[in-house]
């Protein structure tokens, strides 16, 4: 009876492994892991690791390859926004700000920049930022952002006097001949250095606020025409436009021929 009873208990012995060719797990078509073709080490395995066509090391994979998510050197970052244009960057203001928080206060900067290519184009920006050289970077990207281009006469003067007004600031713009220079002061200048006028004179009346002058200094210059404009809105040659100040012929058509915007 004991011997039944043991006979039942002991467990049947498992067939001995037949050892397999090295070619059937490891071979370049086995699903091991060392073929070509395997599920980790071959160039074409669908999850495998140190294949080129594997999820993470291989030239095709999620993580590692030329053309996964991480490993992309297309990305979209870089590139000039001027167009390779050298650019004249002027700091006009730089202010402390601060924000109150729960926990206290947050300091930080608010730079003014004006940016022009001294040929006719310029554009002010404003930006803010916990250091100085990053809120600089700011204002000046937003300034090549908003640039206008403002019609010189000769390339050196406007074509006719102005007047803007913003807020409680009131500047006043005059055209004047070769030689008398800019003659302005902070902020204003800084915009005709960078616009490339040689000779003007202003005047500003009211604030002596930045954001308040430069302001009305560009609503200033927007409203600057030319004549070459106005002869073509009004269906009519430029000789014609000029002529009517009491010049002579010979004078308005020499003029005209030099207006070039």
């Amino acid at each position: 009876m004991a011997d039944e009873i043991q006979n039942q208990a002991a467990p049947e012995s498992a067939p001995a492994p037949t050892e397999q060719p090295r070619g059937d797990n490891r071979g370049p078509g086995g699903p091991g892991r060392g073929g070509p073709g395997g599920g980790r080490g071959g160039p074409g395995g669908g999850a495998g690791r140190g294949g080129p066509g594997g999820n993470r090391s291989g030239p095709g994979g999620q993580r590692g390859g030329r053309d996964g998510n991480r490993g992309r050197r297309d990305g979209q970052r870089g590139g000039s926004d001027d167009g390779g244009e050298e650019l004249i960057e002027k700091l006009v203001h730089i202010n402390r700000v601060s924000k109150t928080v729960k926990g206290g206060k947050r300091f930080g900067f608010a730079a003014l920049v004006v940016v022009g290519d001294g040929k006719g184009r310029v554009g002010f920006g404003h930006g803010k930022a916990r250091e100085v050289p990053e809120a600089i970077t700011k204002a000046t990207a937003a300034a090549k952002k908003a640039m206008i281009r403002v019609p010189l006469r000769e390339g050196r003067t406007l074509h006719h006097d102005g007047r803007g007004h913003f807020g409680a600031g009131m500047v006043y713009l005059r055209s004047a001949p070769a030689g008398t220079g800019i003659i302005a002061g902070g902020p204003m200048r800084a915009i005709f250095e960078s616009l490339g006028v040689a000779d003007v004179v202003t005047k500003s009346v009211g604030t002596n606020n930045p954001y308040n002058m430069i302001r009305a200094t560009f609503e200033a210059l927007t409203e600057q025409t030319s004549p070459k404009s106005v002869a073509q809105r009004r269906g009519k040659k430029i000789a014609d436009l000029l002529g009517r100040g009491g010049a002579s012929a010979e004078v308005a058509e020499a003029d005209a021929a030099a207006i070039a915007e």
